[in-house]
């Protein structure tokens, strides 16, 4: 009697672990690029919904948001949500710990997409996590919303830090509680990475809402009611810290290489280079732009770090060589409220030309650029239509080795 033998085929399990702009988009482009048979794609995030982290200023204002669940997004996809927090990563072991209201449980993974992103940034300053509010996530924004509905009028907001995520949140406070006494402390000089055009227009705004700048000023510590300086205080009645952000912690207590920041360091393709199962995107990855310079945090650097993680590893699992598409920046889409703008043009590695589009029109431009990132989550491969490709029958080390 002639006997069959059956090989068992087992599923490449790809995990992504956050589901911001880069990993939910990493997941999408990754569900469409390969055979649902042949992978099991697992998206951990600790919200049912996509977060617009864009918007994050209006939330704070009052404005509601579009609801974007998940469960629509990856609809027919083959996307299975994990609604947890990631509270472990071990690289050696190729497992993810995740924990939700009822559980801890392990994941283990073959590939591994770590896009746990970015959280504020205190940076050490005395009082700022007791007393500050932060509007890099949902929670924040929120909490932040409640205490801007509670002021009375005539009652000081200082917003410290002068970057696009400041200005953001200063014009926005200022446009939409114009009976609050709102005020801007920057490091430097306002705007001064801007062309002179840009520069000028954002003056005229900042003047114009009626918001007090206090130029090349560190704050030094924050309490309940006050900010203070090197050689003052400023009343603040809500402190709002924009400095900068810093990278989810977790990366750092793993194996992987990283760099003095957290940040995990990634050759072309986003793969780890010290682990070759494990890819890194958005702004938990140390990628490399024109210049030899790191991209910086942000969503246009955290989409196209997406679609070449998702096409990297679509291309090594089915055993063709992985193409690398140079990462540049085109432009600076930065809100001054709702019906104001500035668009400053830039050079690849990010330095400002002289162009900019302002007012109106350069608004109009920054609303369609934040709907079509949220558009661009729910559509990883921008509507084109594509083809599901089948996982080599090598065990996963094979072949990765034969695609590398």
């Amino acid at each position: 009697m002639q006997v069959t033998q059956v090989t068992q085929v087992t599923q490449h399990r790809i995990i992504v672990i956050g589901a911001g702009y880069s990993g939910a988009i990493a997941a999408g482009r990754l569900a469409r690029r390969l055979r649902r048979e042949d992978v099991a794609i697992t998206l951990v995030n600790a919200e049912s919904d996509f977060v617009e982290r864009v918007r994050m200023h209006q939330l704070a204002v009052g404005q509601e948001l579009r609801p974007r669940p998940f469960s629509e997004m990856f609809a027919g996809t083959g996307v299975r949500l994990r609604l947890a927090r990631v509270t472990a990563v071990d690289v050696d072991r190729r497992t993810v710990t995740v924990t939700d209201e009822q559980s801890t449980e392990e994941l283990p993974y073959d590939t591994l997409v770590y896009a746990l992103g970015s959280a504020w940034n205190t940076q050490g300053v005395p009082g700022t996590a007791e007393h500050a509010h932060d509007i890099a996530g949902r929670p924040g924004a929120l909490r932040l919303r409640e205490r801007l509905a509670g002021l009375a009028a005539g009652q000081p907001v200082v917003v410290v830090g002068g970057g696009l995520t400041g200005l953001e949140a200063a014009t926005e406070i200022a446009e939409a509680r114009p009976d609050l006494d709102v005020a801007l402390a920057a490091r430097g000089g306002l705007g001064d990475w801007l062309s002179p055009k840009g520069a000028r227009h954002l003056r005229k705004v900042v003047d114009r809402l009626g918001i007090t700048v206090h130029e090349h000023t560190a704050v030094t510590a924050v309490e309940a009611d006050r900010v203070t300086t090197a050689d003052s205080t400023i009343p603040a009645a809500v402190t709002v810290w924009t400095t900068g952000f810093a990278v989810h912690p977790i990366a750092q207590a793993t194996a992987l290489k990283t760099d003095t920041t957290g940040r995990i360091e990634v050759d072309g393709t986003m793969r780890s280079l010290s682990h070759q199962d494990v890819y890194a995107i958005g702004d938990a990855a140390r990628v490399m732009g024109p210049g030899d310079k790191p991209l910086r945090m942000s969503c246009a650097s955290g989409v196209p770090t997406a679609w070449q993680t998702a096409d990297s590893i679509a291309s090594r699992l089915t055993g063709t060589k992985p193409t690398t598409v140079p990462l540049r920046y085109f432009n600076q889409c930065i809100s001054l409220g709702r019906r104001d703008g500035l668009i400053q043009y830039v050079t690849a590695d990010d330095r400002a030309r002289p162009a900019a589009l302002t007012g109106r029109t350069a608004a109009l431009y920054k609303e369609l650029v934040c709907k079509g990132a949220a558009w661009g989550v729910a559509n990883p491969t921008l509507g084109l239509p594509t083809r599901r490709h089948g996982v080599i029958t090598q065990k996963p080390a094979e072949a990765v080795a034969r695609a590398a």
